[in-house]
């Protein structure tokens, strides 16, 4: 009996798949537990379209993707900080800060993705790398200054 899963489900196949059970199992667990449908010609060409809208919005996002990549590679922030004796902070600047910098920017980036190549505890340049879409990690200049 051919099945579709509509989850994935270990050691039979993942979710989309057309896989072939036994008929006691798929029509006693598999389809009465909503994790499987018949595999019809309808439900087949239904698959078939999902898989395509569901390439088209990845192509969309990675799109979306490469246009901010190159918005943040142009992109600077400036972060002022209090700082004592030596120009030192008082803290470290963290990715929270560079996110709120970038949120003034009207770019929105979560700040797990964002991380700092190194401590930032003094004042100066540094620079911090943006994890987006697949191999796409731009880098953003970050200038910390002294602040009031």
């Amino acid at each position: 009996m051919k099945v579709i899963l509509k989850e994935d489900i270990e050691k039979l196949g993942s979710a989309g798949e057309v896989v072939d059970v036994k008929p006691g199992y798929g029509r006693n667990y598999l389809i009465p537990q909503a994790k499987a449908v018949m595999a019809t010609e309808g439900a087949l060409q239904q698959i078939e379209n999902m898989k395509r809208q569901a390439a088209l919005r990845a192509e969309l996002t990675v799109d979306a993707a490469k246009e901010l990549a190159e918005q943040l590679e142009a992109t600077s922030v400036t972060i002022p900080v209090k700082t004592g004796e030596d120009d030192k902070i008082h803290g470290t600047v963290t990715t929270i800060q560079i996110a709120e910098a970038l949120e003034e920017r009207d770019i929105t980036i979560d700040r797990r993705k964002i991380t700092i190549d190194q401590e930032i505890k003094t004042l100066g340049e540094y620079t911090a790398t943006v994890d987006l879409i697949g191999d796409l990690k731009p880098k953003i200049k970050v200038w910390v200054v002294k602040g009031e």
